[in-house]
């Protein structure tokens, strides 16, 4: 019995006038929803950090991606540079108030996960993986 191709009708496309940036959701995940931004704020969640002490601590991010989602994140008022001598040689990162605010919101995120997905880690055991 030869199979019977039928047509398709053309789905159709969304007409609404308001752009997706306005959704809160979506401008807020934005903000933070990358691979490596999670990791930077929770490590900055614990204490103030160089970027080396960063670099270090948070596993297989380049040095490009680091210095790029610090600046983001810094731009994004997420976190604070604070310049700590004269001669820009000593550098630390922190979070701002605006960056401690998501925290909860990442410990929803980890609950979440820790509930539905296997063989994951909390956010305070990594930390305490890689700061010992």
């Amino acid at each position: 019995m030869k199979q019977q191709v039928t047509k398709r009708l053309p789905a159709k496309k969304s007409t609404s006038e308001i752009p997706l940036h306005q959704c809160s959701v979506i401008a807020t995940l934005k903000l933070f929803a990358t691979k490596w931004k999670p990791c930077i704020i929770c490590y900055l969640s614990k204490r103030s950090m160089r970027y080396n002490e960063l670099y270090r601590i948070i596993p297989n991010i380049s040095r490009k991606m680091l210095s790029e989602h610090l600046k983001e994140l810094e731009n994004d008022a997420l976190i604070v540079r604070c310049q700590c001598d004269r001669k820009n040689q000593r550098v630390e990162y922190s979070l701002s108030e605006k960056g401690v605010s998501l925290l909860p919101l990442l410990e929803h995120l980890q609950d979440w996960g820790l509930t539905n997905i296997k063989n994951v880690l909390s956010i305070q055991e990594m930390v305490a993986i890689t700061l010992s």
